[in-house]
C-alpha cells in the first residue's frame, strides 16, 4: 500500500515509518520538521517538508503520492502550551486535519489511522481502567482539539466513505523521544537524570498515567491498516503509574539517586488516567507487550546512544 505518515518525522510517527515499510508498504513522509528531526527519517521513505496548514502544498504531495492510508500523527501535543496558545492548537491539530481531510476525499485514499489520545480526551475519570465510552470532557485545548477532529473522521465516513481508525494513546515513550520537546515526562527525567540535573515533579507526585512503548504504538497503526474500521480504540497498558513512582524506575535506570524536586501542580491536567485497552485487543488482537521497566532501560540506552 501506499501509505502517507504526517508528522513521520517525529519521535511517534517515525516508528511508525519503520514499522510500516517493514512490512513491505511504499510509504511518504509529511513533516514540517518544527519537532520533527531530518535523522529520525527513514531514507527508503519519501520526504515532503510541508506544514499540514498549508493546502496549496499539502494538495500538491496528494496528487503526486495519491496515498491509499494516511497514519496521521502530525499535531501540536502539549497540554501547557495548549492552554497558551489554543488558538495555534484549534490552527493545526483541527485545520491542518481538514486540509488532510478533504485531499484524501478528493484523490481517494481508503482510510485514515488517526492519533488521538486517551490522556487528555476524558478529562477527569469517573471509572478506572477508562473504556471508550467514558464521557468525553477534555479540560486543556490540545484534548479539545484531538477529540474534535473524531467528529470529522466520523462525518467524513457517513458522508463520503472515507474509512478512519482512531487509536487513542496514552503517555507514549520509547526511542527518539526527544528530551526538550513538546511533551514527554520520560525522556525529559531520564535526560536530566542523565545529566546529573534534578527533575521537577509539578504537584505532589501523586498523578497517575498509562505509559506504553512507541514499538507497541507503532504495531497497533500496523493491524490498524487492515483492522478496525469506523471504530475508537484505546491503546494502553492497562496500568496507572504514579509519577513518584515513575522518577523511583528512572533512578534505578539511570543511576541518579538525588531526591526530587516539588513545584505547584499546573492547569489543565487530570490526576489519574489509565486506559482499558480490551477492545483492541479483541478486534484488533493488539495489546502492550513491553512493560515499563524494559522500555525505560531501552529508553535510557538509546538516550545514552545519543
Amino acid at each position: 500500500m501506499r501509505i502517507l505518515v504526517t508528522g513521520g518525522a517525529g519521535f511517534i510517527g517515525s516508528n511508525i515509518a519503520d514499522a510500516m515499510l517493514a512490512e513491505g508498504h511504499e510509504v511518504a513522509v509529511l513533516d514540517d520538521l518544527s519537532t520533527g528531526r531530518e535523522r529520525n527519517l527513514n531514507s527508503n521513505a519519501k520526504f515532503y517538508r510541508a506544514d499540514i496548514r498549508d493546502n496549496a502544498t499539502v494538495a500538491k504531495i496528494f496528487d503526486e503520492f495519491k496515498p491509499e492510508m494516511i497514519s496521521h500523527q502530525a499535531a501540536k501535543a502539549d497540554v501547557r502550551d495548549s492552554m497558551q496558545h489554543p488558538q495555534l492548537y484549534a490552527e493545526v491539530n483541527i485545520v491542518g486535519t481538514l486540509n488532510l481531510l478533504e485531499n484524501a476525499r478528493r484523490v481517494g485514499t481508503q482510510k485514515v489511522i488517526y492519533a488521538g489520545t486517551g490522556g487528555a480526551t476524558y478529562g477527569e475519570t469517573k471509572s478506572l481502567p477508562v473504556k471508550e465510552d467514558h464521557p468525553v470532557n477534555p479540560l486543556d485545548p490540545y484534548g479539545a482539539s484531538k477529540h474534535h477532529v473524531e467528529h470529522y473522521l466520523f462525518l467524513y465516513n457517513y458522508n463520503y466513505g472515507l474509512k478512519y481508525t482512531t487509536l487513542r494513546y496514552p503517555n507514549v515513550y520509547g526511542p527518539r523521544q526527544n528530551p526538550f520537546g513538546e511533551a514527554g515526562v520520560i525522556a525529559i527525567f531520564a535526560y536530566k537524570m542523565m545529566n546529573g540535573e534534578t527533575p521537577t515533579i509539578n504537584g505532589d507526585g501523586t498523578k497517575e498515567r498509562d505509559f506504553c512503548f512507541v514499538g507497541d504504538v507503532a504495531r497497533a497503526n500496523v493491524l490498524s491498516l487492515t483492522k478496525g474500521d469506523n471504530e475508537i480504540y484505546n491503546i494502553g497498558s492497562g496500568v496507572g503509574t504514579s509519577i513518584n513512582t515513575l522518577y523511583e524506575k528512572l533512578q534505578n535506570a539511570t543511576g541518579f539517586h538525588k531526591p526530587v524536586n516539588y513545584a505547584p501542580d499546573k492547569p489543565g491536567e487530570v490526576n489519574k488516567i489509565y486506559l482499558d485497552a480490551s477492545k483492541a485487543k479483541r478486534e484488533l488482537g493488539w495489546e502492550a507487550t513491553v512493560g515499563l521497566d524494559e522500555g525505560l532501560q531501552r529508553t535510557v540506552a538509546s538516550l545514552r546512544a545519543g
